[in-house]
């Protein structure tokens, strides 16, 4: 089962809620999703550091019902 839009959504405006977040469904299968995150939360925080959280946000989710996903993260300015 393939993670839709608003679930993706969810998943990661409960973990930044400050965040500009803009998805696009590269495939139109709801399996292989590009998202750019946008928060304040990234600030000071390596890329890997910024995509574990992004991680840590799907709570699993990765390689099960999300099979890839395209991150584009940073810090606000």
């Amino acid at each position: 089962m393939a993670m839709d839009r608003a679930t993706l959504e969810t998943y990661l405006r409960d973990a930044f809620p400050d965040a500009e977040i803009s998805l696009r469904d590269m495939a139109g299968d709801n399996d292989h999703w590009s998202a750019e995150i946008v928060s304040e939360q990234f600030r000071g925080k390596s890329r890997v550091a910024q995509h574990q959280m992004v991680y840590a946000a799907l709570k699993g989710r990765m390689g099960g019902q999300l099979h890839a996903l395209a991150l584009v993260t940073r810090a606000p300015g």
